[in-house]
């Protein structure tokens, strides 16, 4: 049997296989998609996380996932969440679920482009997908099935879109950077393949788990760091260590975070098990986007009002970016069979995407927001 049969029927075979239904976010649905679990064993799973508990947002999406699998299961299957650091290092959770140290991990697979570059369109590339365009193509354009293949055959793990923080924000910088000049020399906390394009740029490239960045950047390791958006970066404080703000977040426009479970022991699951996990998944990754869109809107404000100094990034340094990720891309391609298979998927629906919300979305957004600025 080929690798793609087994993996669409180890995702699929779960959810065929009992009523549960996916509920969403919606909080007075909790004690729906229930199924009886009377003759079912009670199993107690641990799941290592990337993210430090202050991070609220982007650990609740481990715990969101965590608490509706207990609900759906009546108490029966229970995953506690923990911490990075607690089981693993934040950027070592592939590696522990691969060899069975544990069973489940919440992060992000960008992470663990060093072993498999394809890895990144798991989590976003540079000049890729936003949000709903992310989902768009994991759950309907065949992204999900072709990132499980390579799970499944190099790490022994299946993994689930767990988690979305959308667009991103461009990141802090001591000193502004207004030409390409001024990235040359940098030293920057920025991972995936974003860091390798920025690597091209003349910067020099760390991969720091976010509970170090503010550090690095108070004692001046790094220049610059990037982490997700005004909500987390503020818990972090790295706004009282760098004063300039760059947008967008050209390499993050969607990054989708993932529950991997070890391969082995998916398949111990009950069915009904596995459809709730699924569920679980599902929720979390509509949850935490809806989360941050509403809690990054509202810190941003915050923020400008200490004095934070909000800055775009040039003309110059996008298209240079974006020349940089798709030569890239290229050279990937060139080397890697998994990477050339994803991106050859991957590439003709992201710009079928684009050409569509720039029609539907953006035209209406581009109006709306003329109406706004406008003050009417």
């Amino acid at each position: 049997m080929k690798r793609r049969a087994i993996v669409n029927r180890l995702s699929q075979s779960a959810i065929a296989a009992t009523g549960i239904a996916i509920v969403g976010g919606c909080q007075k649905a909790q004690n729906q998609g229930k199924t009886d679990t009377s003759n079912l064993p009670t199993i107690k799973w641990q799941m290592a996380t990337s993210w430090p508990t202050s991070l609220d947002t982007i650990f609740g999406g481990a715990q969101v996932l965590a608490e509706r699998v207990k609900v759906i299961t009546n108490g029966k299957f229970i995953i506690e969440a923990r911490a990075a650091g607690e089981i693993a290092p934040g950027l070592e959770v592939l590696n522990v679920v691969s060899q069975g140290a544990v069973q489940a991990g919440h992060t992000a697979a960008y992470y663990y482009i060093g072993k498999s570059p394809a890895l990144a369109f798991g989590t976003s590339v540079p000049f890729g997908l936003n949000a709903q365009q992310q989902n768009a193509w994991l759950y309907e354009g065949g992204g999900l099935a072709k990132l499980q293949e390579i799970y499944a055959s190099k790490f022994n793990v299946i993994q689930f879109p767990a988690g979305n923080t959308g667009t991103q924000m461009g990141g802090w910088f001591r000193n502004e950077v207004k030409t390409l000049n001024d990235l040359k020399g940098l030293k920057m906390r920025i991972p995936g393949l974003g860091g390798q394009v920025m690597a091209k740029l003349g910067v020099t490239v760390q991969t720091l788990p976010g509970g170090e960045i503010f550090q690095a950047l108070q004692t001046g390791a790094i220049d610059a760091a990037e982490w997700v958006g005004p909500y987390d970066d503020e818990k972090l404080g790295l706004n009282k260590v760098a004063k300039f703000y760059y947008y967008p977040g050209w390499w993050e426009p969607g990054p989708t975070l993932e529950v991997q479970v070890n391969l082995d022991e998916w398949k111990k699951l009950p069915p009904q098990y596995q459809a709730a996990l699924e569920t679980a998944a599902y929720q979390s990754n509509t949850t935490m986007l809806a989360r941050y869109d509403t809690r990054n809107s509202e810190a941003l404000e915050k923020l400008l009002k200490t004095g934070v100094q909000l800055r775009a990034y040039s003309q110059e340094i996008l298209e240079a970016a974006e020349k940089a990720s798709f030569a890239l891309y290229d050279e990937f391609a060139a080397k890697d069979a998994d990477f050339k298979a994803v991106y050859e998927q991957w590439k003709p629906f992201r710009d079928r995407m684009y050409a569509w919300n720039n029609l539907n979305e953006g035209s209406l957004t581009r109006y709306a927001y003329g109406k706004l600025k406008a003050g009417s």
